[in-house]
């Protein structure tokens, strides 16, 4: 269970501080944050750029709204709530369905119109946001997934991260919620992360609580067999949010929605490192091939071939 900073080293590990000094602070200009750590400028922005996200329904930006807010969600059955300045899966709030007067968690956990008015309360004085400043409350469309991703997830809508630098994907991991980690995709929850070999989108590593797993604990999908459909496409999609932000290291968070396709669900200017965990692989060696190159093609879909034809991984299904 222990390991030591070389044996970290040799397998190329990313450590934090290499990661805030050598990469993100080198990479991405500051002004440029407001753009990610602000889901409604990020939405903003992917409409400039027709990058499709889901639909806003909603922002509760005072108390007064809160009064108003049964009344503006009366037409939608399902929906989230999340706060403009959260990380980390902090302050969502997913209601899958209504019961009479009641909202319903994807858990079936209850809540009535108190608690959820409560909840954007908490949004509204700061809770969940970066640096405890005062914030917005979004709601959104809630994501129908596809049945391929329907059946991998408990409780929850399947998304997947990709790390993208200077435009380029260098690694990716789809997250499946559990019943632990209360239907949300945050591995620091109790969330699966299944490391994705960038060529095929295939699986090639699993972990959940940092420890390495064959199948989903509460429906026993085998995750060794998961193969995502329309890779290229997502790649592509993740790689477009270089231009979008013109950060030159970031996450892209994405989901697969039954009607609309793949959707940017939001972006990530200080992504974790939990990513490696999840591919059970170092991110650095990827990262300084990326930083060998003297020119980067401009087209997202060039881009998306050379991480394709370079980091290339083999599946977890295949190795003995």
């Amino acid at each position: 269970m222990f390991t030591t900073p070389q044996a970290l080293r040799r397998k190329g590990i990313l450590g934090m501080n290499l990661r805030n000094v050598g990469y993100i602070a080198r990479y991405n200009d500051r002004r440029l944050y407001p753009l990610v750590d602000d889901k409604l400028q990020t939405k903003m922005m992917a409409r400039l750029h027709k990058v499709p996200t889901p639909e806003l329904r909603l922002t509760v930006r005072s108390q007064h709204q809160i009064k108003q807010f049964e009344e503006k969600v009366k037409n939608l059955s399902g929906f989230a709530i999340k706060p403009a300045k959260g990380a980390g899966g902090k302050g969502i709030l997913i209601i899958e369905r209504r019961k009479d007067d009641l909202f319903i968690k994807p858990s079936g956990a209850t809540l009535t119109l108190a608690d959820v008015s409560r909840h954007l309360s908490n949004i509204l004085a700061g809770l969940h946001s970066l640096g405890g400043t005062p914030d917005v409350a979004l709601v959104e469309d809630l994501i129908k997934p596809v049945a391929f991703f329907k059946e991998l997830s408990y409780e929850g809508v399947p998304d997947i991260r990709i790390i993208i630098f200077r435009g380029i994907p260098v690694m990716a991991m789809l997250r499946l919620a559990t019943h632990a980690s209360d239907g949300k995709a945050n591995l620091h929850q109790g969330a699966i992360g299944v490391g994705l070999d960038l060529a095929t989108g295939r699986c090639v590593h699993a972990v959940q609580y940092g420890r390495r797993i064959t199948h989903h604990p509460d429906t026993n999908a085998d995750l060794s067999a998961i193969v995502i459909p329309d890779w290229v496409m997502m790649m592509t999609l993740a790689a477009e949010c270089h231009e979008l932000t013109g950060l030159g290291y970031l996450g892209a968070d994405l989901v697969v929605d039954e009607n609309r396709g793949p959707l940017m669900l939001e972006l990530n200017a200080r992504p974790g490192l939990a990513i490696q965990v999840a591919n059970g692989a170092g991110l650095l060696p990827r990262l300084q091939r990326v930083e060998s190159l003297e020119l980067i093609p401009r087209n997202p879909a060039e881009r998306v071939a050379f991480a394709m034809q370079h980091f290339c991984r083999t599946p977890m299904a295949e190795i003995s």
